[in-house]
């Protein structure tokens, strides 16, 4: 049988998080419509570097969706967890299987009707595990004890051996099976959900103004590096160092060993030059007169934390005549991205369109939309 090696070349187009989650909710959605299309629709395989996400976005979307949800780490298992146990005939005549019980079964009362089983880090898997792997991800069923009830769609996901991650072969009968999809690391879909996802706005700021280090293996990969991954626990570090006495200085270190030396010294002269931006606190307030930044990681701080502490605050209609003063003073192009960041903030944490609603009521709104239109 021909094999390739898994990831060695790269074929077709980069694939955004946003496409990836369009494309399989498509497919979860025909298999809403018509459970017995599961079997006809191809398994998709996302490909992509380390840290930038791939499992994250299928556990997401089937949280959005409240749909079932299986995650096998294929490289922490053994080829007895896939296939089963072999338990003999009772008249002696051969084995059957005693298959796992993880795996989703139609006449369970607890089993969702529709539902992912993502085979994570099918890359690193080694030989028995990928064979182990197949009857089911090509044939949706283990020997004759076990089926994958219609509802039920299969993902894998794995790295790419440039990446220098581990990238075992692939057949090209398994290859010939799948969808595939590279995903790449995109500023824009990673910043749409760090908003809704509370990531610390600083990082979302300098991710805005150095988009190119969302993800950069540029460096020493055995050390911190940066990408989505990293750049999420740099956000939790920060959130969690607030309030605690950790000192600056240990805080940059942290920061170093996430994302390694280059891109912390960026960040962190990012956050130190940031602190001489004015006060977005007061300026929501109305303490101080709204000034917008002539510098360009300013205006992104600025734009990006007022959104942020707007959309956090207990008491927003006390904010809004500040809001509205900051946004009339922005240029419009930033401006348009301010209002976007308002939007996607109350969208996500309000359980209405009040919020939203309570600002087109301001008095101000009128000439705000007309700027945001670009018209004079």
């Amino acid at each position: 049988m021909r094999e390739t090696r898994m990831g060695d070349t790269k074929s077709g187009s980069n694939c955004s998080v946003d496409s990836a989650q369009e494309i399989i909710r498509h497919h979860l959605d025909t298999i809403a419509s018509d459970p017995g299309s599961s079997s006809r629709l191809p398994p998709i395989m996302l490909w992509g570097p380390p840290g930038i996400g791939k499992s994250t976005v299928i556990r997401e979307l089937t949280e959005e969706m409240g749909i079932g949800f299986i995650d096998v780490r294929l490289a922490q298992r053994e080829p007895v967890d896939i296939r089963g146990l072999p338990v003999p005939k009772e008249d002696r005549s051969g084995v059957d299987w005693m298959v796992s019980s993880e795996w989703p079964r139609a006449d369970q009362p607890d089993t969702p009707e529709r539902g992912i089983i993502l085979f994570d880090e099918l890359t690193a898997a080694d030989a028995s595990l990928q064979v182990a792997a197949y009857e089911f991800i090509l044939d949706r069923r283990l020997g004759t004890l076990y089926e994958v009830p219609d509802g039920w769609y299969i993902i894998a996901a794995g790295n790419r051996s440039q990446d220098s991650a581990v990238a075992r072969t692939m057949s090209s009968a398994l290859a010939n099976r799948f969808c595939h999809l590279e995903v790449e690391a995109d500023s824009e879909s990673w910043t749409k959900w760090a908003i809704i996802s509370g990531i610390e706005p600083s990082v979302i700021a300098f991710i805005r103004f150095r988009p190119d280090l969302l993800l950069s293996m540029q460096g020493n990969r055995e050390r911190g590096w940066p990408s989505p991954r990293s750049w999420e626990r740099v956000s939790s570090e920060i959130q969690m160092a607030e309030g605690t006495g950790l000192s600056s200085k240990s805080l940059e270190l942290v920061i170093e060993g996430l994302v390694g030396t280059g891109a912390s010294l960026e960040f962190n002269a990012f956050r130190s030059w940031t602190g001489s931006m004015p006060d977005v606190e007061k300026i929501l307030t109305g303490e101080v007169a709204p000034k917008f930044p002539s510098r360009a990681d300013l205006q992104y701080a600025m734009v990006t934390a007022i959104a942020h502490y707007y959309a956090q605050s207990d008491k927003p209609e006390e904010l809004m005549n500040g809001l509205f003063g900051a946004l009339m003073i922005m240029p419009v192009e930033w401006c348009q991205l301010a209002w976007t960041d308002i939007e996607m903030h109350l969208n996500y944490r309000s359980h209405s369109n009040q919020p939203l609603k309570d600002l087109h009521l301001h008095s101000d709104y009128e000439k705000l939309a007309k700027k945001l239109l670009g018209s004079k």
